[in-house]
C-alpha cells in the first residue's frame, strides 16, 4: 500500500481535501459508482454521519472497510431452511 495522496472533494458547495492512499481510493470511487452517486455526494453523507473526533480521510477509510465486511458477510450468509416437524 502507498503512501496517502491528497484528494480534492467537493462538499455541500466547499472545497476541502482528504489524503487517502491509491486503494482506499479507488475502492471509495468504486463503491460511489455501484450505488450510482457522485462521489462528492457520498462524500458529504459520510461527512455528516462521522464523530466530531473522527477526520474525514479516517471516516471515508472506515466507510470503506464496512463496505466491503458487509458484502463479504452477505456473500457467506447461509440459508436456513425450515425443517417439518
Amino acid at each position: 500500500m502507498g503512501r496517502p495522496v491528497k484528494r480534492s472533494l467537493t462538499l455541500k458547495g466547499h472545497r476541502t481535501s482528504v489524503s487517502l492512499e491509491d486503494e482506499f481510493w479507488a475502492a471509495f470511487r468504486e463503491i460511489a459508482a455501484g450505488k450510482n452517486r457522485p462521489i462528492n455526494d457520498l462524500a458529504a453523507e459520510i461527512d455528516v454521519a462521522r464523530g466530531l473526533q473522527t477526520g474525514l480521510a479516517s471516516a471515508i477509510r472506515l466507510y470503506v472497510l464496512d463496505h466491503y465486511r458487509s458484502e463479504d458477510a452477505n456473500r457467506h450468509k447461509t440459508i436456513e431452511i425450515p425443517t417439518a416437524q
